[in-house]
């Protein structure tokens, strides 16, 4: 029998008491950040303090521009005392997503990536929706809260952003939460942070991608080498999906003693997170959703298979891990 969000959101509320500390713990992108925007308004007045938390480095511009705009107070992790607090939530993932998450005794996970078996007192993660926005707009709704003008700014941007503006995976529950914030957000807000999407100095490895892509099949690769920030090969493999002759686009590069291995495709007949995770699972953490996927391998874990010094040989063993993947899906 199907639970409504009313009777969610009694649940949701029934793990907190009046005195409770809450820390809210994200790894930042607009999803994110939303969502923790929209639980601390839920929790406003019924518990003694809510704080954000973000366990990534925020350098994306557009991300910057948000948290401004909206004037989002967040706390990176480093500052963050742990024993301060006594009920910890988890927005936009789950504990296998990243260590650090596994470190903090969570109370409430509310997410809308494929299922991990996650086990806390209150968890809602719903995979067919765009957004966690979504969802948590929804609880909004059910507690009969109007947003303000920036927290509805934020869940319109976040659903706007994940659904790439409904061509990624959506139910008509991500349309019906966007209409409603469509008449609370500030549009201009919107679109000075949509514009805020690169920093002069990425755009040297869009030349980089340009010169060193391989296209194969309607499959486009390149690899950048080391980059500034992760998100850089997140923007280089979006704008080769605009290629009108790409259908999947796979954009590599090395950060954090890592290599970062970007996926996107249309999404018709295709599933990313599937390829990402058999390709490269067994060396490194991989998954995602059907348009759009992530991995991430340690260097020090590719020295007996490729030469992670090599720009070249990555980009050949990335293009070969995929091939024998993404035809089949």
């Amino acid at each position: 029998m199907a639970i409504s969000n009313t009777q969610k959101l009694r649940r949701f509320y029934d793990q907190f008491v009046g005195d409770d500390n809450v820390l809210i713990v994200i790894n930042a992108d607009p999803d994110a950040i939303a969502s923790a925007m929209a639980v601390k308004r839920l929790l406003w007045r019924k518990v003694s303090s809510v704080t954000i938390s973000n366990i990534n480095i925020i350098k994306r511009p557009d991300n910057i521009a948000m948290i401004r705009l909206l004037g989002v107070d967040i706390v990176p992790i480093k500052d963050i005392v742990q024993d301060r607090f006594t009920r910890f939530v988890l927005v936009d993932s789950q504990p296998d997503h990243h260590e650090t998450f596994k470190s903090f005794p969570l109370n409430v996970i509310v997410d809308h990536h494929p299922d991990t078996g996650v086990q806390a007192p209150f968890v809602d993660i719903r995979i067919k929706y765009g957004a966690t926005a979504s969802i948590m707009t929804e609880y909004l709704r059910a507690a009969n809260i109007k947003p303000s003008a920036k927290l509805a700014t934020g869940l319109f941007y976040a659903i706007k952003t994940d659904t790439n503006n409904f061509v990624r995976q959506t139910l008509m529950e991500d349309v019906r939460a966007f209409q409603f914030l469509y008449r609370h957000a500030n549009l201009h807000l919107v679109n000075k942070i949509e514009r805020s999407e690169l920093r002069p100095d990425f755009l040297k490895y869009f030349e980089i991608a340009i010169a060193n892509r391989r296209v194969r099949k309607g499959r486009m690769f390149a690899h950048l080498g080391g980059v500034v920030n992760p998100d850089v090969c997140v923007l280089v493999a979006d704008f080769f999906m605009k290629v009108s002759t790409v259908d999947w686009s796979i954009v590599s590069g090395v950060w954090n003693k890592k290599l970062i291995v970007i996926l996107r495709n249309d999404g018709l007949r295709k599933d990313a997170g599937t390829v990402a995770y058999q390709s490269f699972g067994a060396v490194g953490s991989a998954g995602g959703h059907k348009s759009m996927a992530r991995a991430e391998i340690p260097l020090a874990d590719l020295k007996e298979v490729v030469d992670p010094t090599d720009n070249k040989k990555l980009l050949r063993w990335v293009i070969q891990k995929i091939e024998k993947r993404a035809g089949k899906k």
